[in-house]
């Protein structure tokens, strides 16, 4: 699909430094789950809200990633119950959206895919409309803003429905109104399905994906992490174009003596590339897996998975795409050949029109690589193509 640097360097001469000046591309961040501590606090002081655990922003900050640490799917959303208290108002979606994108863009992001819930932010007298104007108008803000301060952003937005509400209709076809065919703006890219797994099938939103369907709206589906592989089965025959986490379906894999085997489900999953939202502290965080080390996520690489690496959500994770990929440098020994790679399967998995993407492929995360070469002959990166990547 494209033309990546060969890369001699060895993996743990990757460095820190250069990792965050890297362009990355993130398609599973909430953004209910990424407000800054110091936002939260003066939300809800302007809410009047006084349910916060702390009024001090790094104890406040450092609340949230041991709650993050429950250890289960359930009691990790517990603490959303604190951001959607206080983001109830158009003024206080579009700051969080516009800070968001901020945020994203210093850390390097060059696209992003911001979800939210708009049946989660009603309360105050929204209608989910509205929030879907308040959180585009944020995005836009943010875009200015990171163009200002010199980078160069693309953020987009999926309309999540909860899988455990009955409004998953409405969002499809709240989905519907604003692709970019039917609205004056390009920024809704998609549909979520997300929530508690466990007794909440896709299967039983089935009108939602009908409507999806018919209008050949894109699709993502949280799946594997709150549940197992029937989770994710429930989640490809519903028709998702990717799935929202998914590292267990690793258990559909069986090893003999001639290696790892994939089964029926894992295969398809594999075979048709259907990308993998992965999150790596989230599902250390959610209890998917013990510590990051027994995380699937190289073997699933390996095997030739659409596998991509995101934050999933920054504040419970204490977290950043730069924290992620040092992850799989100082845990998985990942190289810059490995960066590269799993930020070229992102933005050709992302929800955004072609000609978006090649021109993120080809005009910001293809050239700083390139600078990674060695123009002199050292031997340190060589590419091994003239041409440039494309995505296809």
């Amino acid at each position: 699909m494209h033309n990546s640097p060969e890369m001699s360097l060895d993996p743990q001469q990757v460095e820190a430094n250069v990792v965050a000046d890297l362009p990355k591309v993130v398609l599973h961040d909430h953004l209910s789950g990424g407000l800054r501590p110091v936002t939260l606090i003066e939300l809800a002081e302007d809410a009047g809200y006084e349910g916060l655990p702390s009024s001090d922003p790094e104890e406040l900050a450092r609340w949230f990633v041991e709650a993050g640490n429950a250890g289960s799917l359930p009691a990790y959303l517990e603490a959303f119950a604190h951001t959607k208290a206080v983001t109830q108002t158009a003024e206080s979606l579009t700051r969080i959206a516009r800070e968001a994108v901020e945020d994203l863009a210093g850390d390097r992001v060059v696209y992003a895919e911001l979800r939210i819930a708009p049946e989660l932010h009603v309360d105050g007298g929204l209608s989910m409309q509205q929030v879907v104007d308040a959180v585009v108008e944020g995005l836009m803000e943010g875009e200015n803003a990171a163009a200002e301060a010199g980078h160069d952003i693309t953020a987009r937005l999926i309309l999540s429905a909860m899988r455990d509400r009955e409004r998953s209709g409405e969002v499809a076809q709240l989905v519907v109104d604003n692709l970019p065919d039917n609205a004056d703006h390009d920024y809704v890219v998609a549909f979520d399905l997300a929530g508690p797994e466990e007794g909440h099938s896709p299967d039983l939103h089935s009108a939602a994906f009908d409507i999806l369907r018919e209008h050949l709206a894109p699709v993502t589906i949280h799946a594997g992490e709150g549940a197992g592989l029937d989770s994710v089965r429930a989640a490809v025959v519903a028709g998702a174009n990717r799935i929202g986490h998914g590292p267990r379906v690793f258990e559909d894999l069986t090893s003999s003596m001639d290696g790892v085997e994939l089964q029926r489900l894992s295969g398809h999953i594999r075979d048709r590339c259907i990308p993998l939202e992965l999150c790596p502290t989230a599902n250390v965080q959610t209890g998917i897996v013990d510590a990051m080390a027994d995380h699937p996520f190289p073997l699933l690489d390996d095997l030739g998975f659409t596998c991509t690496v995101n934050t999933g959500s920054r504040l419970l994770g204490g977290t950043t795409m730069t924290r992620e990929m040092m992850i799989l440098v100082d845990v998985f020994d990942y190289g810059y050949t490995e960066l590269f790679q799993l930020t070229c399967n992102a933005i050709e998995s992302a929800f955004a029109d072609l000609p978006t993407r090649e021109r993120i492929l080809d005009t910001l995360i293809y050239p700083p690589y390139l600078e990674l070469t060695d123009q002199d002959g050292d031997g340190e990166i060589d590419p091994c193509e003239d041409e440039e990547p494309t995505i296809g």
